[in-house]
């Protein structure tokens, strides 16, 4: 297998998905676009996904996502309406990402899994060098260091492989997740020998979860072709990854921080206390 060299410069962003937990809000608005406070979720993964270095932004989209693609552009009409008010400030950081940032979109025409969605990125994040994997509705912070995306380049630029992170989750909510199995190499970092999706509880090969942050190598694309459709009947990265592991090095990273499940209802409400009381913390110290 060739060790790929290239700089993680691609960030990926599934964004298919119909969330339906979020009926009927998400009946004509992208779930990725529902506000933690005032800003949308995926805006906080475009920010993560800067900070660990990335600056083409791929989004696989579907029907009635264009909210998302309008997010990331110049609103030329609301600009000239606020401008000169208190209200211009409000626009910076989203301002500062358009300017950074390149977008890019493709469409993913019919859900059938993770992988399938990873493997429509091919001709957005192209097939020679790594690229990162963010899923929106995992909201991840780090109050006391690097975001979670900065943290698992660093680990790729010294391991050069496919990488997934991971949490520790009771033993009754395993079968909500892909699940590993490995050995530990370093504090925090496991060489994966098994990758289950959704295991029965009795039959999980630990509770270490993956969760929405990856790091996967252009070789990514040829294991998916090849892998079947798996659990729900739909193509699983968590497969292809396995399979990817018994051909060469795949990590798990049990990751310094925290990360809100905002594709639940609980979850979303929990990150919205969260980030209130954050930024109440920010005022405060001002």
């Amino acid at each position: 297998m060739s060790t790929p060299t290239g700089k993680i410069t691609k960030c990926l962003f599934p964004a298919a998905g119909y969330g339906t937990r979020f009926l009927p809000a998400t009946k004509a608005m992208p779930k990725e676009m529902l506000p933690i406070l005032t800003k949308p979720l995926i805006q906080y993964g475009v920010e993560e996904a800067m900070e660990a270095g990335c600056n083409v932004m791929a989004t696989i989209t579907g029907r009635g996502k264009r909210a998302i693609t309008d997010h990331f552009d110049i609103s030329y009409e609301l600009e000239h309406q606020i401008k000169g008010s208190s209200k211009e400030s409000l626009l910076k950081d989203i301002r500062k990402i358009i300017e950074t940032c390149t977008f890019t979109y493709t469409r993913q025409n019919e859900m059938k899994g993770l992988g399938d969605a990873i493997y429509k990125g091919k001709v957005l994040v192209g097939d020679n060098n790594p690229f990162a994997v963010i899923l929106a509705d995992d909201l991840c912070v780090n109050e006391k260091g690097d975001g979670i995306l900065k943290q698992m380049v660093d680990l790729y630029n010294k391991y050069k492989c496919c990488i997934v992170a991971c949490m520790e989750v009771p033993k009754e909510d395993v079968h909500k997740y892909g699940v590993i199995e490995g050995k530990p190499m370093e504090d925090g970092v496991y060489m994966v020998s098994n990758m289950v999706e959704k295991p029965d509880t009795d039959k999980a090969p630990s509770n270490l979860a993956v969760i929405g942050r990856y790091i996967l190598t252009p070789e990514i694309f040829e294991v998916i072709e090849n892998t079947k459709p798996g659990k729900n009947g739909e193509l699983q990265i968590t497969d292809s990854l396995c399979e990817q592991a018994k051909k060469g090095m795949v990590l798990a990273y049990k990751f310094k921080g925290r990360r809100f499940d905002c594709g639940s209802v609980e979850g979303f409400v929990e990150a919205t206390n969260y980030f209130y009381e954050l930024e109440k913390k920010k005022e405060t110290k001002k």
